[in-house]
């Protein structure tokens, strides 16, 4: 209950804290490069959501669809890059910090892992996924496929 109501004070207290980091960044370099430099965070946050914002949400709606949460897991990485898109359109210095910030992959990881949803380094994913080396594994042909070296062959 607590982190609920720490987490909605900092969501109502958040304009007003933009606002005054808004107005001390002005007073430093002048209104219009403050003002330039939020149009340009969202700018860059746009560009971050079409970019790569699309393609996970389209994976995020299988995920959900098929009710794997361990896809989920797999897939925080892009979730909090999706975060950071969102947070570099929201307008304020602020929120772009905390935007950038999610976009350097070790503070990333290190987010995850303290969410409890990433492995630690060093530990192996238990994603089901099984990496081989080259000698340990071998191409199998499928029998219900044609076998094109013949039509190379004729050719």
């Amino acid at each position: 209950m607590k982190v609920a109501r720490s987490l909605l004070s900092f969501l109502l207290f958040l304009p007003l804290m933009e606002l005054v980091v808004f107005i001390a960044v002005a007073v430093a370099i002048g209104f219009g490069a403050a003002l330039g430099l939020i149009v340009l965070g969202c700018i860059a946050g746009m560009l971050l959501l079409r970019h790569a914002g699309g393609s996970h949400i389209s994976r995020l709606r299988v995920a959900m669809a098929d009710g794997n949460l361990r896809t989920l897991q797999a897939d925080a990485t892009g979730g909090l890059i999706l975060l950071s898109g969102v947070l570099l359109v929201i307008p304020g210095f602020i929120t772009d910090a905390l935007g950038l910030a999610l976009l350097v992959p070790p503070l990333r990881r290190a987010l995850l892992c303290l969410a409890g949803i990433a492995p630690a380094a060093g530990r192996p994913a238990d994603d089901g996924v099984v990496d081989l080396a080259p000698e340990q594994w071998h191409r199998v042909p499928d029998p219900e496929l044609p076998d094109r070296r013949d039509d190379r062959d004729s050719r």
